[in-house]
């Protein structure tokens, strides 16, 4: 791949998908557009970004932004945000809404689905819903990694990554060598096609949004777009959360930090999270198995 060919390709997905590709992830192009080149009978990756650039709106065109934009997750992926949200975050909200008892969380770029599958078993597990309406929104650009999620199957690989082994046994079942979410699980969540570089306002407001890992690989002007979106999606008292090398400061004036939560922010108009909220902090060894675990 020449200098022409990393140029063209790293613009067309900066103006497709806000991901941002410096020359030293030249690999990264490389091992996510081989497959493809393999699956549509081309040579190299170099023939992919032909086509491409002779057809910047194909079956091909989008194929690339997905694979390109797909990033990795897991089940409970870094554990302390899944401690802010038992020991912090949904107790004081639904004691908030325990008049309406509706929660509804977004989870923003949710890939195959790891991330609200973790929040549905959360909640199953350590909070009183039966009566409630509780609205877990997955969205992803990518509708093949949709319709995985929906699926709910996973690997051995994938479900011991981060799974506590008393959630596999009890939320899952086997089915030969893959696992599938079961029933009740999977209905406590929605998936939808949604680029958040789009208009997305019709998904209402939520309580909790869910955007980690995510706006990292976004340059400045669109991380600034997307955080100033979210905060009109969020309720009054609603909470936003980015990963912890994450951080809203220099980028969106809508939120201020909850204190003691690292990584949540709310609106700054709303004086009851800033009012501060017992420190979160992880007990024993970092792994969800302990973390998670009753």
């Amino acid at each position: 791949m020449n200098y022409g060919d990393f140029s063209f390709i790293a613009g067309f997905l900066r103006e497709k998908s806000g991901l941002i590709v410096t020359p030293d992830k030249t690999y990264l192009i490389e091992s996510r557009l081989s497959p493809i080149a393999r699956e549509c009978g081309l040579t190299d990756v170099v023939q992919v970004i032909e086509a491409v650039r002779r057809d910047p709106s194909s079956k091909l065109a989008r194929a690339v932004v997905y694979a390109m934009t797909t990033n990795e997750t897991m089940f409970f992926r870094d554990a302390h945000p899944f401690e802010t949200m038992r020991k912090v975050l949904f107790p004081k909200l639904m004691e908030r809404r325990a008049v309406k008892k509706v929660l509804r969380i977004w989870s923003a770029a949710s890939s195959s689905g790891q991330e609200p599958y973790s929040v549905a078993m959360l909640l199953k597990e350590y909070f009183p819903i039966d009566g409630w309406y509780i609205n877990i929104v997955g969205t992803d650009i990518n509708p093949a990694m949709l319709e995985r999620a929906r699926d709910g199957y996973y690997s051995g690989f994938e479900v011991q990554r981060g799974m506590p082994i008393q959630y596999l046994m009890k939320y899952f079942d086997q089915l030969g060598d893959r696992w599938r979410i079961k029933t009740e699980i999977r209905e406590m969540v929605e998936f939808r096609l949604l680029d958040l570089l789009g208009d997305f306002s019709a998904l209402g407001s939520f309580d909790i949004v869910l955007c980690r890992n995510v706006l990292i690989y976004f340059d400045q002007p669109s991380k600034s777009k997307v955080m100033n979106a979210i905060s009109a999606q969020l309720a009054p008292d609603g909470v936003f959360m980015l990963g912890g090398s994450e951080s809203v400061y220099g980028l969106c004036d809508k939120y201020t930090d909850v204190p003691n939560l690292r990584g949540v922010y709310c609106l700054k108009q709303d004086k009851a999270w800033q009012a501060g909220q017992p420190e979160v902090r992880q007990t024993g060894t970092a792994s969800p198995l302990h973390i998670i675990a009753k």
